[in-house]
């Protein structure tokens, strides 16, 4: 369905969340895998996304609060604050952390008291200098070449824009790209490297996703993404992570990252940041309020999670061993079981697909309407599993990054990990049909995304506003035949509706057809459409299955 533009409002914070983080999802993998600086660690690319993960979740979780009590819509300065707080308690990573208080500053401005907020585009200059500026004073030696660069030129970009919140948008954009190309020349580290700065790409990204929201436009990125031409030569350069910290002396530098939330007062964050700095480098400690998220590269882990002991209560602790790439959390060490040999992982829209897919041996996540899983339920699952190998099925194409990035953690884990690319759940089920745990791990692995591939999908439901879609203006209300993802049919009634999709799926053959009825699908339906096959389709076999409440009034598969 085609974007629309937005004013700046808590449905644009929203959207602008949304769109950001499928954005990072697509150019995770490529920063990830030439992240060199400062700790070659190849985190940066999935900490970026990650936070932009918790800050979606968390604006997802005030309008579900507000749907649930049957209220107005949040406000923008609701949808903010959420987006911000969201990002400081998820953050993850040096580029992570200075993106959460970037996004705080923005808060900061637009989630200003009723009555003295700014003319919208006004206000949105305002919110870019506050998260430049904030985001520097963050981070204990900013280092000019980096993300703080880009930030900074994005401000400075939207002095002379017109008086639109999308010709701001768009003005921080360009000057963010240009600053990022500029990296090279600012950090003798990424000039040697003939690159520019992850973080600073990063940021360009979440302001691409930005000027999309608020224009209907996305902006192109020449290059591609995480890659800018080289502004003095006819090359390609790639991202490398630009976190802000000295390089270390000779090559070496502390073996771990600590990061942790932080309940705590002002007066008592001052002085961790001093000892901390003393610690270790790549200091950086953002939040307020009582809150802050602390991140440090460090020799000696325990005396940085001992000094904010001192200074307050932190939680959440996270250290990673850089030379093992191994994370460790705090309070483990509980008695391991043996682990199996390999499991399934899957995402499953209702609870009576779930209860299938665990008949057939596989461990499931479910995703309800409106509430998509976040990676980090994923990676539970995964160690639920307890498997040396593990199969992923998103069984959703908006899941795919998020599955992916569920994976990357799994693996620093030393879980060896595949991830089919089901887009339904009928795909997963094709492909868990043909799950032979005995075989050789890439034999398997072949033929489960051998039989997804083999499935065509479709689903059937109801829309909730008026969109434009492959078929047409849909209202809401309208009944949508959806196939391979995309609308193919509007309706009225869902019985012809999905008669409808269902021929123009066998119209290209098929050997078995796969219904799965929601909750909200008539109780006719699935009699109706065995009746066509038997009467239309030679040699058709149909199975129907109870998804419970599944979000879709109906998935159909096609083999």
């Amino acid at each position: 369905m085609a974007q629309v533009p937005q004013p700046l409002d808590a449905l644009a914070v929203r959207a602008w969340c949304g769109l950001a983080l499928k954005a990072l999802g697509r150019a995770r993998e490529e920063i990830d895998a030439i992240n060199v600086y400062p700790v070659a660690d190849g985190d940066t690319g999935t900490n970026l996304y990650l936070t932009v993960e918790s800050a979606a979740a968390a604006v997802e979780a005030v309008f579900a609060g507000y749907e649930a009590g049957g209220a107005q819509r949040p406000t923008l300065a609701d949808a903010v604050r959420a987006m911000a707080h969201g990002a400081l308690i998820g953050a993850r990573g040096n580029s992570g952390t200075i993106l959460a208080q970037l996004l705080r500053g923005m808060a900061q401005v637009l989630a200003a008291d009723e009555g003295t907020v700014p003319p919208a585009a006004e206000g949105l200059r305002l919110a870019l200098r506050r998260a430049a500026d904030s985001a520097r004073e963050a981070v204990a030696h900013p280092v000019e070449g980096t993300v703080l660069s880009v930030a900074s030129a994005a401000a400075d970009a939207v002095t002379g824009a017109e008086d639109d919140c999308g010709a701001v948008a768009r003005a921080a954009y360009e000057g963010a790209r240009a600053a990022l190309a500029a990296t090279p020349g600012q950090l003798a580290v990424l000039e040697r490297a003939g690159v520019v700065d992850a973080g600073g790409r990063g940021l360009v990204v979440v302001l691409a996703a930005l000027v999309e929201t608020l224009t209907g436009e996305a902006p192109g990125v020449p290059g591609g993404p995480g890659r800018a031409v080289h502004p003095w030569g006819d090359g390609v350069v790639s991202v490398v992570t630009g976190e802000c910290a000295d390089p270390p002396a000779g090559g070496g530098g502390p073996g771990y990252e600590v990061i942790y939330l932080l309940e705590a007062d002002d007066t008592a964050v001052a002085r961790l940041r001093e000892r901390l700095d003393g610690l270790g480098d790549s200091l950086v400690v953002v939040g307020g309020d009582g809150l802050w998220n602390v991140h440090v590269h460090v020799d000696d882990a325990g005396a940085a999670v001992e000094a904010g002991v001192e200074a307050g209560r932190p939680h959440r602790i996270r250290i990673t061993h850089f030379a093992a790439g191994d994370a460790h959390t705090a309070g483990a060490g509980r008695p391991r079981r043996e682990p199996v040999q390999r499991a399934v992982v899957a995402v499953v829209p209702g609870e009576g697909l779930a209860g299938l897919y665990q008949e057939a041996g596989a461990t499931t996540v479910l995703a309800r309407a409106g509430e998509p899983p976040a990676s980090g339920e994923l990676v539970e699952a995964v160690r639920r599993a307890h498997a040396r190998e593990v199969v992923l099925l998103p069984n959703d194409a908006d899941l795919r990054d998020t599955v992916a990035a569920a994976a990357e953690q799994a693996r620093t884990e030393g879980v060896r990990v595949a991830l089919i690319p089901t887009r339904s759940a009928v795909q997963g089920i094709a492909a868990l049909a043909v799950h032979e745990p005995e075989r050789r791990f890439d034999e398997d692995v072949v033929a489960m995304t051998s039989a997804a591939g083999a499935t065509r999908y479709a689903e059937v439901a109801v829309a909730e506003r008026q969109s434009w879609t492959m078929a047409g203006i849909c209202q809401a209300g309208d009944v949508l035949g959806m196939i391979d993802g995309d609308v193919a049919v509007i309706g009225s009634d869902v019985t012809a509706t999905a008669e409808t999709v269902l021929d123009r799926m066998l119209a290209a053959g098929g050997e078995m057809v796969t219904l799965v009825l929601g909750d909200e699908a008539p109780d006719s339906v699935a009699d109706h459409l065995e009746s066509r096959v038997r009467a239309s389709y030679l040699a058709v076999d149909t199975v129907v299955y109870r998804g419970g409440r599944q979000g879709p009034i109906l998935l159909i598969g096609v083999e």
